[in-house]
């Protein structure tokens, strides 16, 4: 049976580039392909100016995925590129899914995935595709314990 296959920008710190790898291919393992449309070092961006990161190349590639999946590692919660990114894709009404990195058990959520996130789950393939595919809306916190459910409602610009 061949994967099924979603378009989505993993946001992210370029520090945790090399997850990603894993996170792809973790989510192949369990039936789904990833297409990411990130800034990662392999597809590197030498622009400097913030207006034209956020306008050019940013918002473009957000829109362009059904989901925005954001790589929840201990230097994410304040970084202010993903917090800006989470804010983006709430304002144009995309599902936001957190994936705890492997091992985290001492990770904060950035506050936007905290207040937009539809999901947060942890390093297990089956919870991220059903995540990223809208099958569950399940959270939990960086220790694998459930977080109470709260609907959030998207309305696209």
């Amino acid at each position: 049976m061949a994967n099924e296959i979603k378009n989505v920008f993993i946001s992210h710190i370029h520090e945790d580039d090399d997850g990603l790898k894993d996170l792809k291919a973790l989510t192949a393992r369990h039936g789904l392909e990833v297409r990411d449309g990130s800034i990662n070092s392999d597809k590197p961006n030498k622009a400097t100016d913030p207006e034209y990161i956020k306008n050019h190349i940013l918002k473009p590639r957000i829109e362009w995925a059904s989901v925005l999946v954001v790589y929840v590692t201990p230097d994410t919660k304040d970084h202010w590129w993903v917090n800006w990114e989470i804010d983006y894709a709430n304002q144009i009404g995309k599902r936001i899914v957190g994936v705890w990195e492997r091992g985290s058990n001492e990770c904060e959520l950035p506050e936007s995935l905290e207040k937009y996130g539809d999901a947060v789950v942890g390093w297990h393939g089956e919870s991220i595709v059903d995540a990223i595919t809208g099958t569950s809306n399940a959270s939990y916190d960086c220790q694998g314990k459930l977080k109470e459910y709260r609907p959030i409602k998207r309305y696209a610009c």
